[in-house]
């Protein structure tokens, strides 16, 4: 650490963020390697020591003797005025060495708010923010994670996307920036050859055309790059690398514990959860190889807390048998084991016993919406009656603080359906009245309501978002039908959800916008400490574009998308049949009890998959 950082860090919040030097960091003889790449988190050290695929990448990348991978995180506001006006540049927490004198600088985007960090990150590394304006083969800028599923708004400052899983993907990148690197390619040459390998989205090889209504008329597919890029997946979860060695942050994180991964995919299929189609098919780790990582991570870490993670933890098949194991061995060690993504139709008194044994957390289940009708439009296939029986299970367990998460302006959504989550809530209080063991303890009901995001690559892609006068009236009506002093209501932003609308079904055009946005301040967009509405709108009208044509508006039928070019897997003639279900109120029954042929099973080696 230069003495120049040193007198830094003594003016800064929460310094121990920008030092480096934690436990199981991977340190490597920068002589001694092929590569370095800079896996940039576009948001916090907090938020991003948090998320389990940087752990997982970071190690993957690391245990190739010839890369060494570095992180680096957006700096707070504080930091950053000091290190422009020290004129340092964005460094790398293992050596403190510049990002922008890497080989590789990777983005991993889960969140379309984080847009305008990833172009702070690069400015304040000394790297020109458009892809354009990159001559030279390095620093390679890609990017990676679930947002890339449309990576037409980040098209003008990113080299190329990594579509789907990464643990192979990003290593066949690195091989071949490796060879490019080694002979001395330039970058346009080894971008062509990029885009040959499955998975890999190189926007500068497709021009958009437009329509004169805005719309997107075609995608001109240049140099014989792959008409559509289908995502990667990791077929045997088993067989890839998983973090038991993981870095122990040096400050308090978000989720401060280890973390365990059953599967990916999820089996229910709700029309509007982009990351239940993003990652199917399901595909699972055994509970052999669960039990062995598990006991690694807390033996090699010293947390006293292991939480299961998956889309939906209670539909792992032998969770009964995992729990057991983990708690055979957490228990005399004092260690408690956490189980979020509970669904609210498959709560058990034996899982509910399993939880608690340890130590007894809140519960936390999401109906997503009040009625049975508008769950049954949106897939939800959770009843009244079974998430009724879920909270009797909890009270009569003890638990006396429960949160129920639900989302406004779902597609047919009336004033019944808002009122009904009133409804729904006094009758979980009534459940608590006639079951709890100690009502001298009281009770605590949060009920949570965010504003319905339409996503690509869902049945409601096709969807108007409600606007942020209609969204705040049904927050208005919700909110006075509430009356019980036991139950507290929450709300989300809307502002923020109808940028992120407009960024997750954009097309090129939009990165005008986020670059005027970050002209003009912005970056961090996900904290309401930055965040500013009226700069993104300044930014939409300075750039000739309305939002409300990206979030408001409902797309026709036949219209072509600006992810279009993009395969998850799932046929969008798919997506169509599942719209026109939830129109009729129709239920599509979960995976597990019958194939719909979505498509996703092609993507398995071993599957055939017919239309």
């Amino acid at each position: 650490m230069t003495p120049k950082l040193e007198r830094i860090l003594t003016r800064v919040q929460k310094p121990a963020r920008y030092t480096g030097g934690e436990y199981n960091e991977i340190v490597k003889d920068p002589e001694k390697v092929d590569l370095r790449v800079a896996f940039c988190f576009p948001d916090t050290y907090e938020i991003g020591m948090s998320n389990l695929g940087l752990q997982i990448l970071y190690g993957a990348m690391n245990e190739d003797p010839g890369i060494w991978c570095e992180r680096c995180f957006a700096p707070w506001g504080d930091m950053e005025e000091e290190l422009r006006r020290e004129k340092l540049p964005l460094y790398a927490l293992e050596s403190g060495d510049p990002i922008g004198d890497f080989d590789a600088i990777a983005f991993s985007l889960g969140y379309e708010m984080a847009y305008t960090s990833v172009l702070n990150m690069l400015d304040l590394a000394g790297v020109p923010v458009r892809s354009a304006d990159r001559e030279s083969l390095t620093p390679l800028v890609f990017a990676g994670g679930t947002s890339c599923i449309n990576p037409e708004p980040m098209a003008d400052f990113i080299d190329l996307f990594a579509i789907g899983e990464g643990e192979k993907l990003d290593m066949e990148i690195l091989e071949l920036l490796k060879k490019a690197k080694r002979e001395g390619w330039p970058k346009s040459r080894f971008l062509r050859a990029a885009a040959d390998i499955p998975g890999v989205y190189v926007p500068s090889l497709y021009e958009p055309e437009y329509n004169d209504d805005g719309t997107l008329r075609r995608v001109n597919v240049l140099d014989g790059a792959p008409e559509t890029v289908t995502k990667r997946i990791v077929e045997d979860l088993d067989s890839v690398y998983y973090p038991t060695h993981a870095i122990v942050p040096s400050t308090e994180i978000v989720h401060d514990r280890v973390v365990l991964e059953l599967f990916r995919g999820c089996v229910r299929g709700c029309r509007f959860c982009q990351a239940g189609f993003a990652y199917r098919p399901v595909r699972r780790h055994s509970t052999e190889f669960l039990l062995e990582k598990a006991k690694e991570a807390l033996s090699g870490s010293g947390y006293e807390e292991i939480t299961l993670s998956s889309l939906s933890t209670s539909d792992f098949k032998g969770l009964s048998e995992l729990t057991d194991g983990l708690l055979e061995w957490c228990e005399p060690r004092k260690i408690s084991l956490s189980l979020p993504s509970l669904r609210a139709d498959n709560f058990s008194m034996g899982l509910m016993e399993r939880v608690q044994k340890v130590r007894k957390s809140g519960l936390t289940f999401a109906p997503e919406a009040g009625s049975q009708r508008l769950r049954d439009v949106i897939n939800k296939n959770v009843t009244e009656e079974a998430l009724l029986n879920s909270c009797r299970i909890a009270f009569e367990g003890g638990w006396s603080t429960l949160k129920l998460y639900f989302m406004l302006g779902l597609p047919t959504e009336t004033d019944e359906d808002v009122l009904a989550i009133a409804e729904l809530a006094e009758k979980v209080l009534s459940c608590w009245r006639q079951n709890a063991v100690n009502r001298a303890r009281g009770v605590k009901i949060t009920v949570s309501t965010s504003m319905f995001v339409p996503k690509p690559h869902t049945p409601f892609e096709w969807e108007a978002q409600v606007s942020v006068e209609e969204y705040l009236r049904r927050v208005k009506l919700l909110r006075e039908a509430i009356k019980s002093r036991a139950i507290t209501y929450n709300w989300h932003a809307p502002d923020v959800s109808l940028i992120e609308a407009a960024l997750s079904r954009g097309d090129r055009r939009l990165g005008a916008v986020i670059e005027n946005v970050w002209r003009d301040g912005g970056r961090l967009d996900s904290w309401s400490d930055y965040f500013s509405f009226e700069r993104w709108m300044n930014a939409f009208e300075k750039a000739g574009l309305d939002p409300d044509f990206y979030a408001a508006r409902v797309r026709g039928e036949d219209e072509l998308f600006p992810w279009d070019v993009i395969s998850v897997g799932v046929r969008k003639s798919y997506l169509a049949r599942e719209r026109k279900a939830a129109y009729e109120g129709k239920i599509t029954p979960d995976c597990r009890v019958k194939c719909m042929g979505c498509g996703a099973n092609c993507l398995l080696e071993r599957r055939a998959c017919d239309e």
